[in-house]
């Protein structure tokens, strides 16, 4: 008997009923029917183990299939959610979250006293039980160090370009900028930062325009973001292009599927 299934195609096997008929089990000698009862014990013996090795093959089709990922298939990243949570492999472990008995210890090393920017020397006066006057260093101090990030403050620079006018002739000359300052107010270290936070680190104009505003303490408004983005863009084209070029004739080329949206259109 063939049931269909929506995934495989089910072959049950049912058991066998074996009937002789009257006329041929009156014929038979004792012999022959012996041989027949074994014959047909072999066989449904046979039958049953491998029945049991169809299911057992199927159940572990089944299985396989629904723990299927593009990381262990061939199957494309858009066939799953971004943020749907991957299938566990194996079940979940009965251990308390954090270090296990006998685990190698992991701590951040100092960092040398002489690259610290300050140093602290906290003596004590008095003896913490008696109150006695206490004096002399410890050879060796508890080191603590506490890592700040300093207020950033932009670097500004002025150039005064002087208007002089010519006493024979009467025109006005101004002086020139010098080579490699920009005409605009953003220097290439802030085009290049500003570029990295809207293409690397996926922000939006306005956010990376707040970003400057309240923490780099730069005036900036989101149209000036895509000013800066589009200076960096045209001064990436060549090295873009180089690249481009030099990825045809590579032997290996490395794919990634999965798809991303820029407004309401693939980019």
């Amino acid at each position: 008997m063939v049931i269909w299934d929506t995934t495989y195609l089910i072959v049950t096997l049912p058991s066998p009923v074996f009937k002789i008929p009257l006329e041929i089990e009156a014929e038979m000698t004792p012999a022959v029917r012996a041989f027949f009862d074994v014959l047909i014990a072999g066989f449904s013996t046979h039958l049953a183990l491998v029945q049991a090795d169809f299911e057992a093959r199927i159940a572990g089709l089944e299985d396989r299939l629904q723990k299927l990922t593009p990381q262990n298939s061939s199957l494309p990243p858009s066939s799953v959610h971004p943020h749907g949570k991957p299938i566990p492999n194996k079940p979940k472990s009965q251990r308390k979250r954090g270090g296990q008995p006998g685990h190698k210890r992991h701590q951040r090393s100092l960092v040398p006293s002489e690259q610290c920017s300050e140093i602290v020397t906290l003596v004590p006066q008095t003896c913490r039980r008696c109150c006695h006057p206490l004096i002399g260093l410890d050879p060796l101090p508890l080191r603590h160090q506490v890592f700040e990030i300093p207020p950033i403050v932009a670097s500004i620079t002025e150039y005064q370009r002087h208007r002089l006018t010519c006493t024979m002739c009467g025109t006005r000359t101004c002086g020139a900028l010098a080579v490699g300052v920009p005409t605009g107010q953003s220097g290439p270290r802030l085009i290049a930062f500003t570029a990295l936070l809207m293409g690397h680190f996926r922000q939006s104009k306005r956010l990376a325009s707040e970003f400057l505003q309240d923490l780099l303490n730069l005036p900036c408004c989101p149209s000036l973001t895509v000013k800066m983005q589009s200076l960096a863009s045209s001064d990436l084209a060549d090295p873009h292009e180089e690249l481009r070029q030099a990825l045809a004739g590579q032997f290996n080329v490395h794919m990634d599927e999965t798809p991303t949206k820029e407004a309401n259109r693939k980019a």
